[in-house]
């Protein structure tokens, strides 16, 4: 299946499992094609055929959109290296959930939570660690006595009642043991990040640490008391917050900024945030769409976070 066949089967979805979806990304280059909201989660997917394609930098911006927006990162794809991807099971691309479009249907329209997770060495799945000890005491058995019976160390059984996953086949034998269900599905739409940010990988091309086309309007930002946390591949260059309004931001020449601002604005209506673009050749200001777009020079006349938050906000 084409990229544009699988995106289009993956809106299909949303909009049946009645999701708000954003226009596609298009602009290259993109670490999401969508954004969709069915009003209590918020997605950001990623559509590609082959997982593997997914790199550091996008998913360094996945994982930081999510963060910002308190939103769900998600890849929808086809194949992991050679092998298609197994229905019902999630697989991880730096630490990112990746799943088939029959997985996110099963989940979306049917309400099937997957049950296994993919790991070097084939799938597995996580173990009610509390009900497995439980069960073992009820029968009075020891760690040991399970640990006969399934063939497996001591050890191994205590560390699945410490909480660590095992084969689907293991699992299996110790439903059909106890003649009960252990095996814990796993929430598609659960997101933790990480404590700490993840470390982009690399600046993308054509940009460097020495010149920085985006530095003097986030800069110019920043001055006015607006915190900006820049992105790598988004299609809006950062998120510019001020009194937890959010601001989806792009800079660049109106050639390149002027195509963005409809786009941005669609997006930011899915995710609840506002939408601006800053452009370099440009001295006026205008609203297209739901986004302001302002010139660099008009915007050096604005001294205050709040006066250019009642700009973007004007007529929304």
């Amino acid at each position: 299946m084409s990229n544009d066949r699988l995106l289009q089967n993956v809106v299909s979805i949303l909009i049946m499992a009645g999701y708000n979806v954003s226009e596609r990304c298009e602009i290259r280059p993109r670490s999401f094609d969508l954004m969709t909201s069915d009003g209590e989660h918020l997605l950001v997917i990623k559509v590609v055929s082959q997982i593997d394609s997914v790199n550091e930098d996008i998913a360094w911006d996945l994982d930081k959109i999510a963060r910002h927006l308190g939103a769900v990162p998600l890849i929808i794809g086809e194949r992991a290296r050679d092998a298609p991807l197994e229905r019902g099971a999630i697989y991880l691309r730096y630490s990112i959930n990746a799943v088939s479009s029959a997985t996110l249907y099963d989940y979306l329209a049917e309400g099937e939570l997957p049950l296994v997770y993919a790991s070097p060495g084939g799938l597995y799945v996580n173990i009610d660690a509390d009900r497995l000890r439980e069960l073992r005491e009820e029968q009075s058995m020891s760690l040991g006595d399970l640990a006969h019976a399934l063939g497996v160390s001591r050890r191994t059984i205590s560390k699945y009642e410490g909480g660590m996953g095992t084969t689907l086949e293991v699992a299996m034998r110790l439903e059909e043991l106890f003649n009960d269900d252990i095996v814990m599905p796993i929430d598609l739409l659960r997101y933790t990040p990480a404590a700490e940010e993840r470390t982009p990988a690399s600046l993308p091309s054509g940009h460097s640490d020495d010149a920085d086309p985006h530095q003097q309007p986030a800069d110019r930002l920043r001055s006015i008391g607006i915190s900006v946390q820049e992105l790598r591949r988004a299609p809006f260059h950062a998120f510019a917050v001020f009194e937890n309004e959010t601001i989806l931001t792009c800079y660049g020449t109106a050639q390149k900024t002027v195509r963005r601002a409809e786009l941005v604005g669609n997006i930011s209506q899915i995710s609840g945030t506002h939408s601006l673009c800053v452009v370099s050749d440009y001295r006026k200001e205008k609203k297209i769409g739901k986004t302001l777009v302002i010139g660099e020079e008009r915007l050096k006349d604005v001294s205050d976070g709040s006066d250019l938050l009642e700009m973007v906000t004007e007529k929304q």
